[in-house]
């Protein structure tokens, strides 16, 4: 009985391709459209995810478990003093701060003038929470008093600056000041916007002191417990509201971990609407099969009629037109994966985020495929199983 069944099974696999092969280019049209849609499943699926993990790893690059506070100050307080930085810093549940101070001056190096280049004003811990140094060293905590005139160049920086010898040792003009560069860090997308000549780091104080002020506009703020973030919020909320008197619009505070996640929520919610865009692909792949193998059915009338004849039964019929149905979708499918993956490659290449096999979407893109086969299938196949043989038979 199983060697019967083996041998109908393998019979029906044979005939549904003899019927495909018997058409190839109709087959191939109607194959088209499964390609197209679970390619389009496949690619968007892999490229999106892509993306979300390079943005997703660029906003975490950029200080996860971190509390970032942007002051516009008021009439009265322009910014952040020492004290409030000091308040700031002893705040339960803080572990370090990082002040920023940016301006633009004119940098000059050996008789040559790079106007308004960008001066990052920071400190020590700048450094230690995800900034990548190439060479030499970052600032460090006895270079903050404010009378120490060293600096550290981003890449961009050095090759501007330095093109072609190593600047670690020689000296630059900052602002009409002289530093001598102790270190080279990587590139941080935080200042490098636009067609500039890279970022100089300098002591916040220095910075302070060449910018006129005494005071801090922007600070980064390190957590120990990111558990405890909404807590900490507040009471740095209640530190600065302290500071400027609960002066509305004083300042602004952003959490990095609530824009992860809402960042996050987004990305799959667009995954999720470019999903739903290639599913339209697939049903009109799937119509395309259902066409199909009703016109089968339709030339095939006599053959049905003949073989029901001869003791067919109807299951076997219905399963003979539901296998070439599956088989036209399972290969599409398979020819539409490979196209799709193609295609995630090469976008991954051209954008510039690392490329990876997402077997979820490949086991979507293959089980949208079969799924289509048997439900659009299904019906043709039901209608060949039911035809009356005589009639079928007294078909021309």
């Amino acid at each position: 009985m199983l060697k019967h069944s083996q041998f109908r099974f393998g019979q029906n696999v044979r005939m549904s391709f003899q019927n495909i092969t018997a058409n190839k280019m109709r087959s191939f049209l109607t194959m088209l459209g499964i390609i197209i849609g679970v390619a389009a499943v496949i690619s968007l699926v892999t490229i999106v995810s892509g993306v979300q993990n390079y943005i997703m790893s660029s906003f975490s690059s950029m200080g996860a478990g971190s509390i970032t506070v942007s002051v516009m100050g008021t009439p009265l307080k322009t910014g952040l003093s020492e004290s409030d930085l000091e308040a700031i810093r002893t705040t339960e549940n803080v572990r370090s701060i990082s002040p920023s101070v940016s301006l633009n001056v004119d940098v000059v190096e050996n008789g040559t003038i790079f106007e308004d280049a960008t001066v990052a004003g920071t400190n020590d811990q700048y450094f230690r929470h995800g900034q990548t140094m190439v060479s030499g060293r970052p600032l460090l905590y006895s270079d903050m008093d404010g009378n120490v005139n060293v600096c550290v160049l981003d890449q961009t920086a050095a090759k501007q600056f330095f093109p072609g010898k190593n600047p670690l040792g020689e000296s630059i003009i900052v602002g009409g000041v002289s530093y001598m560069p102790v270190g080279i860090v990587e590139v941080d997308s935080t200042y490098a916007f636009g067609d500039n000549d890279g970022t100089v780091y300098i002591p916040y104080r220095n910075a302070m002191r060449m910018n006129n002020t005494g005071t801090v506009n922007s600070l980064t703020v390190y957590v120990d417990d990111t558990d405890r973030m909404t807590e900490t919020e507040s009471r740095i909320k209640a530190v600065l509201d302290s500071s400027f008197n609960n002066a509305d619009n004083a300042y602004s505070m952003m959490n990095m971990e609530s824009l992860l996640s809402m960042m996050d929520s987004t990305m799959n919610m667009l995954s999720m609407m470019l999903g739903g865009i290639a599913g339209i692909a697939l049903l009109v792949g799937g119509i395309g099969i259902m066409n199909m193998m009703l016109t089968n059915v339709s030339e095939r009338t006599k053959e049905i009629g003949l073989r029901k004849a001869l003791g067919a039964e109807p299951m076997v019929i219905q399963i003979q037109f539901l296998m070439e149905s599956v088989i036209l979708s399972i290969t599409g499918g398979v020819i539409g994966i490979i196209a799709g993956e193609l295609i995630a490659y090469v976008a991954a290449v051209l954008m510039d985020f690392t490329y990876y096999l997402d077997i979820n979407a490949i086991l979507l893109g293959f089980g949208f495929s079969l799924a289509v086969g048997v439900i659009f299938g299904w019906m043709p196949a039901r209608r060949a199983s039911q035809l009356n043989p005589i009639d079928a038979l007294r078909t021309e």
